[in-house]
């Protein structure tokens, strides 16, 4: 069953866009497991492994995850085509596991909320304003990063959010929460999806906001 995982409290616009979609749509509550802002974010409980179709979602044990930081992102990785990319200090066993049984090349970043801060474009192309992730990736010469602007993305309780968490990709098409349009990065970052064939939706009637992605399970 192809399914959709999003928060539920993800804007009704938004809901309402990705129920149109042939696929189920799963509705992540607030679970009390972590604090607030992040509860009913998709990518603190699970981790796609890999881009390409039937691309499956890793389900965390909810038991592994803390309330707070560091232990609340065993998680939050990122998969591209080869690559398993993560602050490995912290990442669950399990997901290391099924990392290492698909031979993945472990990347290790400082940043513990790798998905959050990744737009993952295709198995070869990531978006996000991540110093350390950029730096990390420049070892990976079949990786194309584009850089952006840090901030301009809305997450409750907190100075910004992240672009990655505000974005996911559902078939073909980079989905983004909010206005992308606003972004000072804008045109860059639409150029740079389209190049790779892949068409953007946003919805330019409320601020982009994190909503920890939009996850997708091919199965």
């Amino acid at each position: 069953m192809k399914t959709i995982f999003l928060s539920k409290t993800a804007d009704k616009r938004l809901i309402d866009y990705l129920s149109s979609h042939d696929r189920t749509l799963h509705l992540i509550p607030p679970g009390g497991r972590t604090y607030p802002a992040v509860d009913a974010h998709p990518d603190m409980y699970y981790c796609k492994m890999g881009v390409t179709k039937h691309a499956r979602l890793f389900k965390g044990n909810p038991q592994e995850i803390g309330a707070a930081y560091p232990e609340n992102i065993r998680f939050n990785s990122v998969c591209l085509d080869g690559y398993f990319i993560h602050n490995l200090r912290y990442t669950s066993p399990s997901l290391l596991k099924k990392a290492r049984e698909m031979k993945l090349q472990l990347i290790h970043v400082k940043q513990g909320y790798t998905k959050c801060n990744c737009v993952v474009v295709d198995g070869h192309s990531i978006i996000t304003a991540d110093i350390g992730i950029i730096h990390a990736l420049k070892k990976c010469p079949d990786i194309d990063v584009l850089p952006i602007s840090q901030g301009y993305v809305r997450l409750d309780h907190f100075e910004y959010g992240f672009l990655g968490g505000a974005s996911g990709r559902v078939e073909n098409e980079i989905i983004f929460n909010g206005d992308l349009s606003a972004h000072p990065d804008y045109d860059a970052i639409r150029g740079f999806i389209e190049a790779r064939g892949l068409s953007v939706h946003f919805f330019p009637d409320y601020p982009l906001t994190d909503i920890g992605s939009i996850l997708t399970d091919d199965e």
